[in-house]
């Protein structure tokens, strides 16, 4: 009988500002990067004081390494981090000298572009070697992944339409990337692909369907949106429409008060702390709206429920290979 494990992949984040540098060359690849990018990304770093995401991720594991063990599934879970230690490489290198030799892998970001998805995959193709893998690269519909973010939010609508008196507008946001990450080459085009398959990377439909789904499972609310977050600073269009866009709107629509659920996370980092507690808020008061956000997944028992669900399918495709 095969030993089995589930391994969690994540983004990675720093411990300190110091590390900033060297964590921005492994998201880019070891590019260059102008030093004024690097230094906004230590300021906002430093306006929060850190980032819990390494923490939260590792929470999450134990939490689904219970709901596994309570369902029979007793294996352990592992987490590698692309950019940040514990490294995606090692963890695998730990898992094969641990004796695992089969592993469901699963993403935590529930709708994935295939580019950043093939990165991941790499990773720990990269170190498998005989280690069996089954790759579950997205989950944006997973009905327990849409009811932890509907449990988040509807306490939070709720209190807040009590404060204000009135119907209040929801924004549901996922991270932007760069358009030609997702768009294919136009006809004639030449030059490699940047993922694998045909037609258009399936990331900006994911993200929305799942706002969709939120939103029907909350049907206190009166009226949403959805805008890509975060852009970033490299060259070329990013996908929109941004938030900022989408608070002129409604500041324009007469709203004095609106909630954002970040639908694309599952805990809290710097695009949340930062960019929607600091940086949207100031935007939004500065249109005469008060915005606020739900808490954060992070340790959503349901949301384990939902990665104890897929690790589940991704074991029993390996027992079925094996």
């Amino acid at each position: 009988m095969s030993k089995q494990a589930v391994l969690l992949l994540a983004h990675g984040t720093p411990e300190t500002v110091e590390q900033i540098p060297e964590y921005l060359r492994n998201v880019v690849s070891g590019r260059p990067l102008p030093q004024h990018v690097v230094e906004e990304i230590q300021h906002r770093y430093g306006l929060i004081g850190r980032s819990p995401l390494t923490e939260l991720t590792m929470e999450q594991a134990r939490l689904t390494e219970a709901e596994l063990a309570s369902s029979g599934n007793a294996v352990p879970v592992y987490v590698g981090m692309r950019n940040w230690r514990p490294y995606i490489p090692d963890v695998v290198k730990q898992m094969r000298a641990d004796g695992i030799a089969e592993a469901a892998v699963i993403c935590l970001a529930p709708q994935n572009s295939r580019t950043s998805v093939g990165l991941y995959r790499r990773a720990v193709q990269a170190e498998a070697g005989p280690l069996a893998i089954d790759f579950t690269d997205s989950w944006p519909r997973h009905p327990l992944l849409i009811q932890a973010f509907a449990e988040r939010l509807r306490p939070a609508l709720t209190r807040l339409t009590a404060e204000t008196g009135r119907p209040v507008p929801v924004l549901f946001t996922a991270h932007s990337v760069p358009t030609r990450t997702v768009q294919p080459p136009a006809p004639g085009e030449g030059g490699p692909k940047l993922w694998p398959g045909e037609g258009a990377d399936p990331y900006a439909d994911e993200a929305r369907h799942t706002a969709e789904l939120v939103a029907a499972a909350v049907p206190e609310i009166a009226e949403w949106h959805f805008a890509f977050q975060s852009q970033g600073a490299s060259g070329g269009p990013w996908i929109g429409p941004t938030v900022e866009e989408t608070i002129d709107k409604l500041a324009e629509a007469g709203h004095n008060a609106m909630m954002l659920q970040p639908i694309g996370f599952l805990c809290d980092h710097v695009e949340i702390l930062y960019d929607v507690d600091i940086a949207f808020k100031g935007y939004a008061r500065a249109k005469g709206i008060r915005l606020e956000r739900p808490e954060s997944l992070n340790g959503s028992v349901t949301l384990c429920r939902a990665i104890a669900d897929l690790a589940s399918e991704g074991l029993g495709r390996l027992a079925v290979r094996g």
